[in-house]
C-alpha cells in the first residue's frame, strides 16, 4: 500500500456515451477510513479502474484502530456496530463471521452501559455512598422521559423558547430539576442525590455526543439524531476487522499511505495548465521529468506535502470534520464554497478519550458491569467545566470489560472535552494513579491497588 501510481489514459470511460471514447475518469479519495475505503471499494465495483486512496497516516483504518493486549483486542477509536436492523456495518461482520464470539453480554441495548447489558451500575457518590438501585431506576425513569422531550423540537417542529438557550443541556438541566423539586415524596438528601445523578448523566451524555458539553449542542435539531434499531455489537477480533474486509478487493497499489495532502486545487483552470505545460516545454531539452505532471484536461490537482502533484477529474475528501475544521482554509484552494464552510464551523465535535485500566484480581463485585460517579458538591452547578488540575472530575464512569475470559479485569472510563486534552497532556503513570485515587474515593477501598502494567504483543 505504499506506492501511488499514475494510470494511463487509455481506457474507456464507463460513463461516457457510445458517440465519444474517453479516457478513464481519475479519481483520487483523501482518507482511508471507513468512508474512503467503502467510496474506493464501490468505485472499483462499478467500473472506475483509475482511483488512488491519499491517507496521511502509516496504516488504513482513520478513527478505527484496534490494539492487542495479551489475549484482548482493545479498541482505541470506534468500538461498537450500532444498531444491526439494515446496519451495512452489522451484515459485513455478521456475513464474514465477526460476530460468531460475540456473547450475549457484549451484545447490548442500554444507553448508559453499553459494553454489556448483564450485571447493575453503581452508582458511587464522592463521599463513598452508593445509591440505591431503586432511587438510581427512579431517576433514570425521570431522565429520559425528559430525554424524549428533547426530540420533539425536531421531529414535531416544536417553537424552542429563549429560556433554553436552544441548548439541549441547558433544557434538560432545567425541566429535570423542576421535577425535582416539585416532587413532594423526595427528602431535601434525595433531592440533592438526584440533581447530582442529573450532572453525571450529561457528563455520559457528552461523550455519547462527542461534545465538550450539552450545553453546546443544538436543541432544535437534535432530534434529528437517530438510532438504528437493534442492540450493539462488539466485535471480538477488533473493528479493524472490518477495515480489513473492505480493503481486502482494493489492489495495494491503489492506496498511498504516508501521503498527506497539502491543498487541492479544485478549480484547476487552463491557465495553469499552460503555465506548467511551458514549463515543462523550455525544460525539455534539459530534464524530461518535471515535478508537477503535465497532464492536460483534469479540472483538480492535489498538491501533496511531498511536493508531488496528482491531477484528477474528481476528488472525495472523507477526511473528518476535525481535520476540515483545522486545516479546510489551506486545504482548498479557491476556498470552498460559503455554505460548506459555515456548516464545517458550525457543526461541533469534541475530544473523547478513553482510559484502560487493568488489574490483577477485580475489586468489584461480580454483578457490577461500570462504576458511575456521581459528585454531591456538583448537584447545583450550571457548567460542568473544570481547571486542569481538575480534569479528572470530567470522567463520567469506568465500564467493565466482559467477559473476564477475553478481557482479564479490565475497566474502561470516558472523559471529553478540554478535560481530555488536559488528561492527554500526562503521562500514563500520572494518568493511572490519578484514576486510581479517584477509585478508592468513591468505592471506599484505599486498599485498592494500582493498576498492573503489561507490554502490549
Amino acid at each position: 500500500m505504499q506506492s501511488c501510481e499514475i494510470s494511463s489514459d487509455s481506457t474507456d470511460d464507463p460513463l461516457s456515451s457510445g458517440l465519444r471514447i474517453h479516457r478513464q475518469p481519475r479519481i483520487v479519495v483523501i482518507g482511508a477510513g471507513l468512508a474512503g475505503l467503502a467510496a474506493t471499494k464501490i468505485l472499483l465495483k462499478n467500473g472506475f479502474t483509475d482511483v488512488s486512496v491519499l491517507e496521511a497516516s502509516d496504516h488504513i483504518g482513520g478513527r478505527v484502530q484496534s490494539v492487542q493486549h495479551g489475549k484482548a483486542t482493545l479498541e482505541l477509536g470506534a468500538t461498537w456496530i450500532h444498531g444491526a436492523n439494515g446496519n451495512p456495518v452489522y451484515h459485513l461482520a455478521e456475513d464474514n463471521g465477526l460476530l460468531e464470539h460475540t456473547t450475549d453480554g457484549e451484545r447490548s441495548v442500554g444507553r448508559i452501559s453499553l459494553y454489556t447489558k448483564n450485571g447493575v451500575a453503581h452508582y458511587q457518590t464522592n463521599v463513598g455512598k452508593r445509591i440505591p438501585k431503586d432511587l438510581v431506576e427512579e431517576f433514570s425513569d425521570l431522565y429520559n422521559e425528559v430525554y424524549e422531550l428533547t426530540q420533539e423540537f425536531f421531529k414535531n417542529g416544536k417553537p424552542v423558547c429563549a429560556e433554553s438557550q436552544n441548548s439541549v443541556g441547558v433544557f434538560t438541566r432545567d425541566v429535570v430539576r423542576k421535577k425535582i423539586m416539585v416532587d413532594p415524596d423526595d427528602s431535601e438528601s434525595t433531592k440533592k442525590l438526584k440533581l447530582s445523578m442529573l450532572q453525571q448523566y450529561l457528563k455520559v451524555e457528552s461523550c455519547e455526543s462527542s461534545s465538550p458539553s450539552m450545553d453546546e449542542v443544538s436543541l432544535s435539531e437534535f432530534g434529528e439524531w437517530t438510532e438504528i434499531p437493534g442492540a450493539h455489537y462488539v466485535i471480538p477480533e477488533g473493528f479493524m476487522k472490518i477495515m480489513e474486509l473492505l480493503a481486502q478487493d482494493i489492489p495495494s497499489h491503489t492506496i498511498c499511505l504516508r501521503k498527506p495532502v497539502r491543498c487541492i486545487h479544485w478549480n484547476y483552470s487552463a491557465q495553469h495548465q499552460e503555465v506548467i505545460t511551458k514549463s515543462s516545454d523550455d525544460n525539455h531539452n534539459e530534464n524530461n521529468h518535471s515535478s508537477q505532471p503535465v497532464m492536460r484536461g483534469h479540472p483538480i490537482g492535489v498538491e501533496c506535502e511531498d511536493e508531488e502533484w496528482i491531477m484528477a477529474d474528481h476528488v472525495i475528501v472523507t477526511t473528518s470534520l476535525g481535520v476540515l475544521k483545522q486545516n479546510h482554509e489551506a486545504m482548498f484552494s479557491p476556498s470552498l464554497p460559503e455554505d460548506k464552510v459555515l456548516a464545517v464551523e458550525k457543526l461541533g465535535i469534541s475530544t473523547t478519550d478513553k482510559i484502560f485500566l487493568e488489574f490483577e484480581e477485580p475489586f468489584w463485585s461480580p454483578e457490577c458491569n461500570s462504576i458511575q460517579f456521581v459528585w454531591e458538591d456538583e448537584a447545583q452547578l450550571e457548567q460542568l467545566a473544570y481547571p486542569e488540575e481538575l480534569w479528572y472530575k470530567k470522567i463520567c464512569s469506568f465500564d467493565v470489560l466482559y467477559p473476564p475470559e477475553r478481557y482479564g479485569y479490565m475497566l474502561s472510563g470516558w472523559i471529553c472535552g478540554q478535560e481530555a486534552l488536559y488528561m492527554e497532556r500526562c503521562d500514563d503513570e500520572t494518568v493511572a494513579e490519578t484514576c486510581t485515587e479517584l477509585l478508592r474515593r468513591f468505592t471506599v477501598n484505599s486498599s485498592l491497588p494500582v493498576p498492573c502494567h503489561r507490554s502490549e504483543s
